[in-house]
C-alpha cells in the first residue's frame, strides 16, 4: 500500500476490531488503521490465513494486532472475540464488519442453503458483529459495515448478495437511529466497486475482462485499495463524528443511473453461459 492521505497519528491510543481481517479489503484496512497508529483485533475463520495476517501486520507494530478466529456466523463466537479482544487492547473506538462472501449464480437454481451461505456471512455477520462488539463500545465510536454496489444496483446472477447487501444497509441505518447519542456510536456503510488486487475483482477480470466490467462507469477503472482503506479513514477519525446512517459510495460512479449495471449483467451472463454453468 502507498502513503496515506491523512497525519500518520489520526488513529493513535485507538482500537479496532476488523472482521474478515485476513485477507483483502479487511486486511488493507487492518493496516491502514496500524499505519496510523491504532491496535487492531483482527477475526477471521482460516487459522493458517489468520495466523499469516497476523505475523504480516504485526511486522508494522509489534504488539499492535491480535488475531482471533472466529466464525461471524456464530453469534456466540462472535462475543467470546469481542469480549477477548477488549481485554487485550479496551474498548473499541472503530468496528468494521467486513466478512462477506459471493459468487455467481442464476436464481432459479440457487438452493436454499447457497443462498442462506451468503444472508448469514454478510447481514447476520455484520449483525453479529455490530452486536457483539456494543458492550465494548468506546463513546461515539465509529461502526462500519462493508456493502457493495449491489445493495442499490440490482445485478442478474447476483440475488443472494443484493439481498444480503441491502439488508446491510438497511441495518446500518437502523442501528443509527436506535443507537443514537452525542456519544452513541456512528454507524455507517462503505460500498466500494470492483477492488484492484483482491480475490473477488480477479475471479471477474478473468471472466470477461476490465473493459466489460468498468468501461462504462463515469470513472472507468478499477478502486484501488489505497482508495478504499483512506475513505474508511474519512469515517473512522474525527471527520465522520456527524456522519451517521450513511452509506459511502466509493465506486467509480456505478450506482449512477446509466448503462454501466447492464453492462456488467450482460458480461457475467455471457461468462456463465461458455462456461456451461
Amino acid at each position: 500500500m502507498t502513503s496515506s492521505v491523512f497525519r500518520a497519528d489520526l488513529l493513535a491510543s485507538r482500537v479496532a476490531f476488523v472482521t474478515g481481517g485476513s485477507s483483502g479489503i479487511n486486511k488493507g484496512i487492518a493496516r491502514r488503521f496500524i499505519e496510523h497508529g491504532a491496535k487492531v483485533v483482527i477475526v477471521a475463520r482460516d487459522p493458517t490465513r489468520l495466523e499469516a495476517a497476523r505475523s504480516e501486520l504485526d511486522a508494522l507494530a509489534p504488539g499492535h494486532v491480535l488475531a482471533i478466529s472466529a466464525d461471524v456466523r456464530d453469534g456466540a463466537a462472535m462475543e467470546a472475540a469481542a469480549t477477548n479482544g477488549r481485554q487485550a487492547f479496551g474498548p473499541y473506538d472503530i468496528v468494521i464488519a467486513g466478512a462477506a462472501g459471493n459468487f455467481l449464480g442464476p436464481a432459479e437454481k440457487l438452493s436454499s442453503n447457497a443462498f442462506a451461505a451468503v444472508i448469514d456471512i454478510d447481514l447476520k455477520g455484520t449483525f453479529h458483529t455490530f452486536k457483539s462488539c456494543h458492550p465494548h463500545l468506546a463513546p461515539a465510536a465509529r461502526l462500519i459495515a462493508i456493502s457493495a454496489p449491489q445493495a442499490q444496483l440490482p445485478m442478474a446472477l447476483q440475488a443472494h448478495v443484493c439481498a444480503a447487501k441491502a439488508g446491510i444497509e438497511a441495518l446500518v441505518r437502523t442501528l443509527a437511529v436506535e443507537w443514537g447519542g452525542v456519544t452513541g456510536p456512528r454507524v455507517n456503510a462503505l460500498s466500494p466497486g470492483l477492488v484492484a488486487g483482491t480475490y473477488g475483482a480477479e475471479i471477474f477480470l478473468k471472466m470477461v475482462g476490465e473493459s466489460a466490467l468498468v468501461g462504462a462507469q463515469p470513472i472507468p477503472r478499477l478502486v484501488s485499495l489505497d482508495e478504499v482503506a483512506d475513505a474508511v479513514l474519512f469515517l473512522a477519525g474525527p471527520s465522520g463524528d456527524y456522519i451517521t446512517g450513511h452509506t459511502l459510495a466509493i465506486d467509480g460512479g456505478i450506482g449512477l443511473p446509466t448503462v454501466a449495471g447492464n453492462a456488467i449483467t450482460a458480461a457475467a451472463q455471457r461468462a456463465l453461459a461458455a462456461s456451461g454453468r
